[in-house]
């Protein structure tokens, strides 16, 4: 069993301030995390940071630092009825990658105690961070015995990503693009996993990108096949492809694998609006928006912040002038992070849009009444000439990945949460984070929960 912590970037930003006060003295916190319970893995997301007073503990110096645990006492019944891990943080003045024998017999004491509110043995974690903000923790049982975390990740305006010590080498293809930004880097690519929605005009480059990187893992979910309109825009997408009504992730499976690249692919022909394939997404380490609907994207939005994940958003539009022309053809990439602004917030989509493409998922008849947008706004176009346009705007939402994953810009990654870039004007529109979105800041790191995503459509009776 994989078990692994993931930090939305204001709890870690939280920690980090608590955790190295100018006295130069260890400190501790706890953090009540969501679940994600998946097969062969275990994620502990990050939902709320409690704080350890300093003058409420017995002991703190700069080697040791000592609390009482009677202090979780009045956090104990929400977790226990959300059924929230618990997990100890505290920190190393210096650069110890270790746990001290200290650490390992305050472990058992608290754990043993842990283990007793709680029924089952399903996992809580001990960590520790560093001065220079790593993290490394491990999973401590019932019983007192330790499991090194699979990894750490935080999802804030970087992406910082510590996995478990790892012996395997890296494969040649990636040796090219390690010298590019870095061979730390290539490592962690070659550890992440990724989910992209949609695997048409904007979706098969990026794939493309992410495979050709070194990715582990992608997970790719689509329910349509291909059609010949689709023949100018999806990469790898042939003639026989459309006779054989060939699904549009089977094409990229083909498309991957003949590559000879070591990716393991999962297609997964699917709508997002799935139980399983929401949990599916949630178990990777990084998700990817290809898509034009409002309510894949807010489902998309929304599964992020519940599990901590980081989310680039790509979008495409072209508005025609109504004479024969184009007025205006732009695009661009959005980083959104848990605890961040959303979609929503952001103005990029409506409640009112998503309640319409609900209505046309569920009830096309009564779609068909409303107003209809096709892909070029003013105009209905089945064949339009973007692969151009949708390859930019692709290699757009990459690179924001890795500079994430990496940063590289001059100026800080909080300076980019939205680019928005005019092919008409040639003018790139960056914009900062913004105000939180007050619709999904209290179900930062919530996880698993009944219904899935505290959506009825994702309730047992609801799902399709």
């Amino acid at each position: 069993m994989k078990i692994s912590l993931r930090l939305s970037g204001k709890h870690y930003l939280e920690l980090r301030s608590h955790l190295f006060p100018p006295d130069g003295k260890e400190a501790v916190a706890v953090i009540l995390c969501g679940r994600l319970a998946g097969e062969g893995q275990h994620v502990l997301c990050s939902h709320q940071v409690i704080p350890i007073p300093y003058e409420a503990c017995t002991e703190r110096t700069p080697l040791r630092v000592s609390w009482p645990t009677s202090l979780l006492l009045p956090h104990m019944p929400v977790a226990m009825r959300r059924g929230l891990a618990v997990v100890k943080i505290h920190s190393h003045r210096g650069d110890w990658r270790f746990f001290s024998e200290v650490d390992d017999a305050s472990d058992r004491s608290l754990f043993a105690s842990v283990y007793g509110w709680f029924d089952g043995e399903r996992p809580h974690a001990s960590c520790v961070m560093l001065p220079d903000g790593e993290v490394f923790g491990r999973c401590v049982s019932g019983h007192g015995q330790f499991d090194p975390l699979h990894s750490v990740a935080v999802a804030g305006d970087d992406f910082l990503f510590w996995p478990k010590a790892s012996s395997t080498p890296l494969p040649g293809f990636t040796q090219r693009h390690s010298q590019i930004f870095g061979q730390g880097t290539t490592a962690r690519l070659r550890q992440l996993s990724a989910a992209v929605i949609g695997c048409s005009g904007t979706g098969s480059p990026l794939i493309e990108q992410l495979v050709r990187l070194g990715i582990a893992r992608i997970v790719l979910v689509d329910p349509d096949v291909v059609e010949e309109k689709n023949l100018n825009r999806i990469l790898h997408a042939t003639m026989d492809d459309v006779k054989a009504k060939r699904p549009k992730v089977e094409v990229m499976r083909r498309a991957i694998l003949e590559t000879g690249l070591e990716c393991d692919v999962v297609p997964v022909q699917r709508n997002l609006v799935d139980k399983e394939v929401v949990r599916l997404v949630a178990g990777c380490d990084v998700v990817f928006g290809c898509m034009d609907g409002a309510e894949g994207r807010n489902l998309l939005n929304r599964l992020a912040a519940f599990y901590c994940l980081p989310y680039i958003d790509v979008g495409v539009r072209l508005e025609a002038d109504g004479v024969g022309g184009v007025s205006q053809v732009c695009g661009g990439a959005q980083y959104l992070q848990p605890g961040g602004s959303s979609l929503i917030s952001r103005g990029v989509i409506t409640p009112d849009e998503i309640e319409a493409e609900a209505l046309r998922r569920t009830n096309p008849a009564e779609y068909e009444q409303r107003l209809k947008v096709g892909y070029i706004r003013g105009i209905r176009e089945e064949r339009p000439a973007v692969i151009s346009v949708n390859m930019f705007f692709a290699s757009l939402a990459v690179n924001e990945f890795l500079a994430r994953l990496h940063p590289f810009r001059d100026d800080p990654n909080s300076d980019y949460a939205w680019t928005s870039i005019s092919l008409t004007q040639m003018q790139t529109y960056p914009k900062p984070d913004g105000v939180a979105c007050a619709r999904l800041a209290k179900h930062v790191g919530r996880g698993d929960m009944t219904p899935l995503l505290n959506m009825p459509i994702l309730s047992d009776s609801e799902a399709s």
